[in-house]
C-alpha cells in the first residue's frame, strides 16, 4: 500500500466562545470524491463514503481523530506533533466537510500563533491504499484507509517535493497491527532468521547496505 496525501487550500479559521472560553477551529473541505485532483488521483465516492464512516465511528466519535502540524513522513500519527483534533467530517455533495479544534499542545500553540499572524495555512489528508491505473488516472483502491482526515500544512499549493517523492513512493505493510515501511520490515525479518550470532555478525553490514539501497 502507498502513503497517499492530498492538500486542500480552501479552509476557514473560526473562533467559537463557550462559557467565556474561546476556541479556535479550522473548517472546510477535507476530502473530495469523483474528481481528478491536481495529483492525478481520483477517489470514488463509494470508497470515501465507506472509509469516512469507519473513521467517524472509530476515531471521531471516540475522540481519537488527531492531526499534526506539518508534513509527517509516514502514515502514523505522532503524538508529540499533534496540533488539533477533528470533531466532525460530513458528506456534502462530492465533498466531505471537516471541522477540527486547535489544541493547546506545543504544536497547536504554534498553529494558533501562525494563524494569528495571518500565515496562509491549509489541510492535507493522509492515508494508505493501493492505486489502480484507469484511463490515465490513478484511482485510489477500495482498501484506502485514513490515518488522519487533516494535517495542518503551510503553502499547500506547493507540497514538499522531497517528501512526495521519497515517502509516497514507498510501500507500507501491516505487521502485527503496526504499519511498517516494507523495506524496514524485510530487513527485520532477515535479521531474525539469522539465529546464529556468527551469521548475524557476517551479514549485518550487507543487510544495512541493502536497507539503505531500498530507501
Amino acid at each position: 500500500m502507498k502513503l497517499i496525501r492530498e492538500e486542500i487550500e480552501s479552509v476557514e479559521f473560526i473562533v467559537e466562545e463557550r462559557n467565556g472560553k474561546k476556541s479556535l477551529y479550522i473548517e472546510g473541505i477535507f476530502l473530495q470524491g469523483d474528481i481528478k485532483n491536481r495529483n492525478g488521483r481520483l477517489y470514488e465516492m463509494a470508497t470515501l463514503r465507506k472509509e469516512v464512516q469507519r473513521y467517524n465511528e472509530s476515531n471521531i466519535v471516540t475522540g481519537r481523530a488527531l492531526g499534526e502540524l506539518g508534513h509527517p513522513d509516514g502514515p502514523t500519527v505522532n503524538l508529540d506533533r499533534v496540533s488539533h483534533k477533528i470533531v466532525s467530517l460530513k458528506e456534502n455533495g462530492n465533498n466531505f466537510i471537516g471541522k477540527a479544534k486547535i489544541l493547546s499542545t506545543p504544536m497547536g500553540q504554534i498553529a494558533s500563533s501562525l494563524i494569528g499572524e495571518g500565515v496562509k495555512l491549509g489541510v492535507s489528508s493522509r492515508g494508505i491504499g493501493s492505486l489502480i491505473q484507469r484511463d490515465g488516472v490513478n484511482v485510489v483502491g477500495n482498501d484506502f484507509m485514513l490515518s488522519t482526515a487533516a494535517d495542518i500544512v503551510a503553502d499547500p499549493s506547493a507540497p514538499d517535493a522531497f517528501v512526495e517523492g521519497i515517502m509516497e513512493g514507498k510501500d507500507w505493510v501491516w505487521d502485527g497491527g503496526i504499519l511498517r515501511e516494507a523495506a524496514a520490515r524485510r530487513t527485520y525479518k532477515q535479521i531474525n532468521t539469522l539465529v546464529d550470532q556468527k551469521q548475524l555478525a557476517e551479514h549485518k553490514a550487507q543487510l544495512f547496505e541493502n536497507f539503505l539501497n531500498n530507501l
